[in-house]
């Protein structure tokens, strides 16, 4: 028999009833405020609020069991401590036993190759069953001449993809990026990743019918200070925002919104959503807020768009939910670019790194 507890989420809580039927319910914050019996006329037991004086960013300051009942503290000025009854809970409970999608995987072991690797299909293999898995594989220590990360090797990391099954796909920065605010060997360089600006969470290509499936992020030189990469699986986000908000899903999967890439001497337009179903494996986001551009919808519509994109940035600006880490010289990273956003922070000095977009 489990033991009562209590689970907190960003708009609601879980309670594990610790027996009977159901076992556990969700309740959503607003409705849990809105039922605190303090707001029951003592005498009448009628409600005496209506629900649209709570404030919408109500939540727990703590939750807890005690005996059999849930306690919340509420994050008023009053601080007021609501008591609900795991019997009433139970009765009124609207979300009984609902499954909730997986998080996403935070936890990210490296692969480890040295000089002898490099050349063994059966490495880069793995690289892809963790990226099928995962949507992100990360290599350390990819240094093939023995001491020291070189921009040939970005060369064998591409043979060695190729062996296992993917081909280069150029783009308008050319076949290979190099991704340094020094740029001189790319076209079309007036963009963010050639600055030492952060570039917060994003795919790449969106302006693009069929954006490349893969990117390979390839270190030769890391900054001194700074250039933090980050990434998040917006495929599991997504999953999460139909499970909590099937509207905002359902806006994000069917409103098309204009993606431009306007450059010196490049420029795509494309009307697509941001969530999709159409990408090789069921899924593609197309993400990217420097190439959005100015929405245009219906009137009535667009408070109501804005208000399902900022419930899914919430979940994609999380940080609980990042893969985070240091890229050191040698080391690369291969994701999925249809379910993967990426991101790097800001950097002083020189830093490196060789991009290449790959499908199968």
């Amino acid at each position: 028999m489990n033991t009562p507890s209590v689970l907190l989420r960003d708009r609601w809580l879980r309670v594990v009833f610790g027996g009977g039927r159901p076992s556990h319910a969700d309740f959503h914050y607003l409705w849990l405020r809105h039922n605190c019996s303090q707001d029951l006329h003592p005498l009448t037991r009628e409600r005496v609020i209506d629900a649209s004086e709570i404030d919408e960013r109500i939540a727990p300051k703590d939750a807890w069991i005690e005996g059999d009942s849930l306690f919340v503290r509420w994050n008023e000025l009053s601080a007021r401590v609501s008591r609900f009854p795991f019997e009433w809970l139970r009765a009124h409970a609207y979300a009984a036993e609902r499954e909730s999608p997986a998080l996403p995987e935070t936890s990210l072991e490296p692969i480890t190759l040295d000089a002898r690797d490099f050349d063994q299909p059966t490495l880069f293999r793995e690289i892809l069953v963790r990226v099928e898995r995962f949507g992100v594989a990360r290599v350390v220590r990819f240094m093939p001449n023995g001491d020291r990360a070189r921009p040939e090797d970005t060369e064998l990391i591409v043979d060695s993809l190729a062996a296992a099954g993917l081909k280069v796909i150029g783009t308008h920065f050319g076949r290979i990026e190099d991704l340094r605010v020094d740029n001189t060997t790319n076209q079309n360089t007036d963009q963010l990743g050639y600055t030492d600006s952060a570039v917060h969470l994003h795919t790449d290509q969106p302006f693009l019918e069929h954006p490349p499936t893969f990117q390979a992020l390839h270190c030769v030189a890391p900054a001194p200070r700074g250039g933090e990469s980050f990434l998040v699986d917006a495929r599991a986000l997504s999953a999460i925002l139909r499970a909590e908000d099937a509207d905002a899903y359902e806006l994000l999967r069917t409103v098309p919104v204009t993606f431009h890439r306007k450059q010196r001497n490049f420029e795509k337009v494309l009307h697509a959503p941001i969530l999709g179903e159409d990408g090789p494996a069921g899924f593609r986001v197309r993400y990217s807020y420097f190439t959005l551009a100015p929405y245009r919808l219906p009137f009535a519509q667009m408070e109501r768009w804005y208000r399902a994109h900022r419930r899914f940035a919430e979940l994609v600006r999380d940080e609980r939910h990042h893969v985070r880490f240091l890229l050191g010289a040698g080391d690369f990273v291969f994701y999925d670019n249809h379910r993967m956003l990426h991101a790097r922070t800001s950097f002083e000095g020189h830093r490196w790194l060789r991009g290449v977009y790959f499908d199968r």
